[in-house]
């Protein structure tokens, strides 16, 4: 099951980090999980090394075949394991899990955001489910060398349920696997119509397996407001919606292009769809946050027009080249052509 598939209620939103409150808070804010952060240590008698030996021995958590406790930083035979929330994470061996039961409001919408990062194989693929829902998050592309944040769209469907990490995977190391970290979750409200698609970001199709990147004006150069995206995966990674339209009718579509100030550089290009209609929007950026509107107009061919947005190619940061980045996209407005 891939995860922009609107209709299976699935979709996967890449997320800048950020700090998550471990305390209860009003509705549409982000909390943390109970010892989601990891920070609640098991009983040294039940650790093995790294392993944690006993069904219940993580506190709050229930778990399942080999799962270690991990503290940030440099490990035994020169790896390092990128903690960026507190000190602790949990690695997820060969078909191992981790499990909490939570309650929710039946019928509203919910992300659960965590940290996860491969530490082993290139293929690593961490499975998230809550009953009826179930996914599978690629982690083979690393976004970030400190560690990626992810969010993962569903709809609830009962009072309760068990919420599950869980890698399918078997790897000649029995202990290879995702790391954890910081598993949060928040109640979202998308804007109308949104009957046929689950998305951590409101409004908006994730159509593709590999992720984008919600950026915000604290961390991050962003045209207009307070959040923008960046298309950090190029044709890989594309971001859509369906607007009520009328057949035949002009419309104007106009976006904004930019870089995040984040060191990406290079010459990029957006591609934008709409109805029959295309348009190639280059970019030179210096990583400057410098930004630049473009528009076409379109003819709607249906009561339904699907709009798409992607980048053309792939980028690293000029002081990373082990992270990925990419065209920032900010301020779409689609409106009647006079």
């Amino acid at each position: 099951m891939t995860l922009f598939i609107f209709n299976l209620c699935l979709a996967l939103l890449f997320l800048a980090a950020s700090a998550f409150a471990s305390f209860p808070t009003p509705e549409g804010l982000t909390v943390y999980l109970q010892n989601g952060n990891f920070e609640e240590k098991p009983d040294p008698r039940f650790l093995k090394k790294s392993r944690i030996i006993g069904k219940y021995s993580l506190p709050k958590w229930e778990i399942n075949g080999f799962v270690e406790y991990i503290s940030g930083g440099p490990q035994p035979g020169g790896m390092y394991f990128p903690v960026t929330h507190g000190e602790h994470a949990v690695r997820l061996g060969n078909e191992a899990s981790i499990s909490q039961t939570i309650t929710f409001k039946p019928g509203h919408w919910y992300a659960l955001i965590l940290g996860a990062s491969r530490t082993c194989a290139q293929d690593e693929v961490l499975s998230i489910s809550v009953p009826p829902h179930k996914g599978d998050v690629p982690l083979q592309t690393i976004y970030s060398l400190n560690g990626d944040v992810i969010a993962w769209g569903f709809k609830a469907a009962s009072n309760w349920t068990k919420v599950t990490f869980y890698n399918p995977g078997v790897q000649e190391d029995p202990a290879c696997g995702p790391l954890l970290d910081a598993v949060a979750i928040r109640e979202f409200f998308p804007p109308k119509p949104t009957r046929n698609y689950m998305s951590p970001l409101p409004g908006w199709i994730i159509e593709s397996l590999k992720a984008i990147k919600f950026i915000d004006s604290k961390h991050f150069n962003v045209p207009y407001g307070k959040g923008a995206v960046e298309l950090v995966a190029g044709r890989e990674s594309a971001i859509a919606q369906i607007l009520r339209t009328v057949p035949n009718k002009v419309y104007k579509m106009v976006f904004t292009v930019g870089d995040a100030k984040n060191g990406c550089h290079g010459s990029m290009m957006v591609e934008a769809f709409a109805a029959k209609e295309k348009l190639q929007v280059q970019f030179n950026s210096e990583g400057k946050g410098k930004f630049k509107t473009a528009s076409f107009k379109f003819k709607a061919i249906a009561d339904r027009t699907r709009i798409t947005f992607f980048s053309s190619f792939y980028h690293t940061r000029i002081d990373d080249y082990g992270s990925l980045c990419g065209p920032v996209l900010d301020q779409v407005i689609v409106y009647p052509a006079a």
